[in-house]
């Protein structure tokens, strides 16, 4: 099936809203993006200026976020909106893309759910990481052993 390209976008700001809350989907993924399609014509990836703001995920509909898409999300949700808190002193392992521990975090939005896709910050909410939570945002603040975060990517290579 073909899609326009403003169809395209309008249907993935409308997935974003569903995921991240009202009015979230225009500003996430902004008008001048562009779109890399699956072989079934289907989205993949949405990219603003070169740069992956997200993926869309062929199992489940949800997006996944790129480095970009969570520095857009991070200046449009407020704290503590969708963001894990870790210790500052595993920051430097997270931004490389190690996946963070529930004893590591500090705080966590409690409307995070498993499988929710999310920011990993530091202490001074600095973007650190994104990823999917393998924990609720209670359970992550609960438990104190096991992935709470599975990371996806870090801020650095």
């Amino acid at each position: 099936m073909n899609y326009s390209a403003n169809s395209l976008l309008r249907r993935l700001q409308v997935i974003a809203d569903f995921q991240f809350g009202r009015d979230v989907g225009v500003i996430l993924l902004p008008e001048g993006c562009t779109f890399i399609l699956a072989r079934s014509g289907q989205p993949r990836q949405v990219l603003l200026e070169g740069k992956r703001l997200a993926t869309l995920r062929a199992s489940d509909g949800r997006l996944t976020l790129g480095i970009e898409g969570a520095v857009r999300l991070h200046d449009i949700l407020r704290p503590p909106s969708y963001r894990v808190m870790i210790q500052e002193d595993v920051a430097a392992y997270i931004v490389r893309g190690k996946n963070a521990f529930a004893r590591h975090v500090l705080s966590a939005d409690e409307s995070i759910r498993a499988g929710d896709e999310v920011m990993v910050v530091g202490e001074n909410d600095r973007i650190l990481a994104t990823g999917s939570a393998v924990l609720s945002g209670a359970e992550m603040m609960a438990f104190k052993s096991g992935v709470a975060v599975l990371v996806r990517q870090g801020t650095e290579p």
